[in-house]
Formats: C-alpha cells, structure tokens, sequence
C-alpha cells in the first residue's frame, strides 16, 4: 500500500513515497524548476544516509512538474553571502557537496528519472547516481560560466569522463543536450519515453533485489535508442574534440572562430557567441577544473570545488559570480561587466589562487562524510 511520507519543512519541498523495498523521492519545488534549497539538501542528505544501512533496495529519484532540477538555488547562496558573512553562503554550499560524494559512493541503486530541465546541482544530485534515465523531454546544461562560475557539484569529474573533449565543450559553452545527446555521451544510461515512465516506476518498485543487474535488465525493457538529430553537436565530435582540446580558452576560441570561416554551423556559431560572453576568469578555471578531473577521484574533485567556490564566494580575485547574478538573475539585464573584461587580462597567478587553499582561520577544506563505496556511477 502506497505510504505518502510529507517532509516536515514547510511546503514539503521534498515528498516521500514508501513503496515495497524502493524509496522515491520527489523534488516539489515546480515553480522554481524544482531548484534545490537548503531544506532539499538537507533532505535528500538525511534520507540517503538512512537507506544506506537499512533493508531498503533502491532509491527512485525525481522532479514534480516540467523540470528534473534547475539547479542549486544561486539566488538564496548569492543573498546570504551579501547579508552576512561570506562564509555563510558556503555553508550551503557545503552541505549540497556532501549530498553529492554520498550519492557517489551509495552502495544500493538510484534511479533518476530526468523527463525536463537538469542542469547545474540537478546534474549533481543525478549524474553521480548509477542510473540515469531521460526522456525526449530532457535538458541538460552546464551554464556557469555565464555566471561567473564554474561547472562544479562533481562537474569535472562526470564531463572529463564524455569522449573526445565533449565534456570540455559542454562545460565551457553551456551547451543545451537533448535525451539522446545525453544517452550517446554518456550522460544517461538509458533513454525511455515519458509516457512509460509509470511503468518503468512500477516495475522498479516490486524488484526486491541489490543486484544492480537486475535494476539494469528492468530498465532496459523499457529503454529505446531514438536516433540523434542531425543538428546534433555530438555529430561533430571529432571537430570538437580537435578544437576543445586545446591548451587555453584563447586557442580553443581562435580555433572556432578560424573554423567558422569555413563552416557555418549552428553549434560552432553558438559556442563563439557564449565564449566572447561568458566571464573570462570563469572560464579559464573551468577548463583547468575539468582538465585536472580527468586524472582525478571524486573526492578530489569535490574539494577542489569547495576552494574555488569559497573563492568566488569571498571575492579572492574579483565580484564576477555576484555580477553574474545581478546581470542575469537579478536585474535580468544580460549586461555582466566582467573583470577582467578579456581573456588576455586573466593571469595564470589569477587562475592558481581558484585552486589554493583559502587564506582565512576560519576557514578549513571540505571534509567528506565516510562511506563505504567507492564512486558507483558508470560514465
């Protein structure tokens, strides 16, 4: 019998149906794209925590409404640390990346089930989880640096992972992938159609096994393989590679630019345009963050994170993230003045102090709750 379990925060921003041996966890938050607050983490953190040590088998995650997850909530992190001290934006911050290393290294199966926009911390609390599932209404985007972030919550993990340089092109331009760009990347496990959802659901909840072979062959009943468009970007991998390869923003930016000379296509004129507009500084340290995640685990990369985004937080180099915010979430002009203003102003002593350890005696680098796993997802 199904057991509707309210969250006792207000507004039940995170529901709980007990069904069997499965937990689904939905995220409520619809009119904000299901972005995840405090209480959500908070939320999510606690219940997986639980269900590591108890007879539970698997964990279905999902969004109510068109979104999967939006993201973590910018606005609130961006708020606090201008009413307060810097420090106490981060500790939201903090707590959303231990969610993440402990979905990383959960010992039963999550399922998401990705039917709308993941992008940011959505992709955090999914990408990290054995299974992925999108459907033709999945969006998944990495768009920080046009707020003068980086792509982090594990980012550099997951997309250093993508063939070729895919992961340096999606985390550099912000480029939006359909489900079947995520299922050929890597990104998704599988792609099923929304309409089959419910009973992909069905069937998952009445499995009563740990066996993360069985979760897969229920799936795969359900799972189809629709052809990529032929816009598709993921077509053109072995340009993207060629050029997202490349040592700096500057060369990989000159490559396209000498590329569209040639070619006009909609990817390369797309990836130009959020280059030039994007915070220089931003995306200097994305491309090393993601750089360095490829030889990298997890853990590693959660940390490194925390310092940059303690970093950004406390303006160690400039106000780019609070700009970025104000341009685009607040006053909503798309105007950002960046500083540095170009690529050639953002110096690698500027770059290195993303990466160092922040210069505050109250300050101390993540610590990582104990797990009993290694990393569980496959990318």
């Amino acid at each position: 019998m199904l057991n509707y379990v309210m969250a006792t925060l207000k507004k039940s921003q995170i529901l709980k149906e007990e069904k069997h041996r499965a937990r689904i966890l939905i995220l409520n938050r619809p009119k904000k794209f299901n972005a995840l607050s405090y209480n959500m983490i908070s939320l999510l953190l606690k219940n997986f925590k639980a269900y590591e040590d108890s007879n539970v088998r698997l964990v279905i995650l999902k969004g109510k409404g068109k979104s999967f997850c939006a993201g973590g909530d910018a606005v609130a992190i961006a708020h606090t640390a201008v009413a307060g001290h810097w420090s106490l934006g981060i500790k939201i911050y903090e707590k959303q990346l231990k969610l993440n290393y402990v979905m990383a290294t959960f010992k039963k199966s999550q399922v998401s089930l990705i039917n709308g926009i993941v992008m940011g911390g959505g992709a955090g609390i999914s990408m990290h989880g054995r299974f992925r599932v999108v459907t033709e209404n999945a969006v998944f985007a990495m768009p920080e640096t046009s707020l003068g972030l980086f792509p982090d919550v594990g980012a550099s993990y997951f997309l250093s992972r993508l063939p070729g340089f895919f992961g340096e092109y999606v985390g550099l331009t912000g480029a939006r992938l359909d489900g079947t760009e995520m299922l050929a990347c890597g990104l998704a496990t599988h792609f099923v159609f929304a309409k089959d959802l419910p009973m992909l659901e069905e069937a998952l909840v009445k499995m009563d096994s740990l066996d993360p072979a069985v979760v897969c062959a229920i799936i795969d009943v359900f799972a189809q393989k629709p052809p990529l468009k032929k816009n598709s970007a993921f077509l053109s991998l072995e340009i993207i590679s060629r050029h997202f390869s490349k040592g700096t923003v500057e060369e990989i930016l000159s490559a396209l630019e000498h590329e569209a000379e040639s070619v006009t296509t909609e990817w390369i004129l797309a990836a130009i345009q959020w280059l030039k507009a994007a915070s220089p500084s931003s995306l200097k340290i994305s491309l090393r963050s993601i750089r360095e995640g490829r030889v990298q685990e997890i853990n590693q990369c959660l940390i490194r994170d925390y310092r940059m985004a303690s970093h950004s937080l406390r303006r160690t180099v400039n106000n780019d993230f609070f700009e970025g915010c104000r341009a685009i979430l607040f006053d909503k002009d798309k105007q950002p003045k960046w500083n540095p203003s170009k690529l050639e102003l953002v110096t690698k002593e500027m770059v290195d102090q993303y990466f160092a350890k922040v210069d505050d005696e109250d300050w101390e680098d993540l610590q990582l709750p104990a797990t009993s796993g290694p990393y569980r997802a496959k990318l």
